[in-house]
């Protein structure tokens, strides 16, 4: 390009070729709520078909008591 030429000015849809609907940021929206749906029926059932018994504190003491009759 020549340090002389002149600026060519072009309208917005003419320099992309078409028209813009925004029908993406639909998609995105509708998509995400669906994934967050699905993660959190995954998440209840997991949480429902669990035993009542899986607890950090339940665990670890049963860790002890094992090293304790290891012993």
């Amino acid at each position: 390009m020549e340090p002389n030429a002149p600026e060519v000015h072009i309208d917005k849809t003419d320099a992309r070729a078409g028209s813009t609907p925004h029908i993406v940021r639909y998609v995105l929206a509708i998509s995400l709520v669906l994934a967050i749906i699905a993660l959190t029926i995954v998440w209840v059932t997991g949480a429902f078909n669990s035993s009542e018994d899986t607890g950090a504190t339940a665990d670890s003491q049963t860790a002890v008591t094992e090293q304790q009759t290891a012993q």
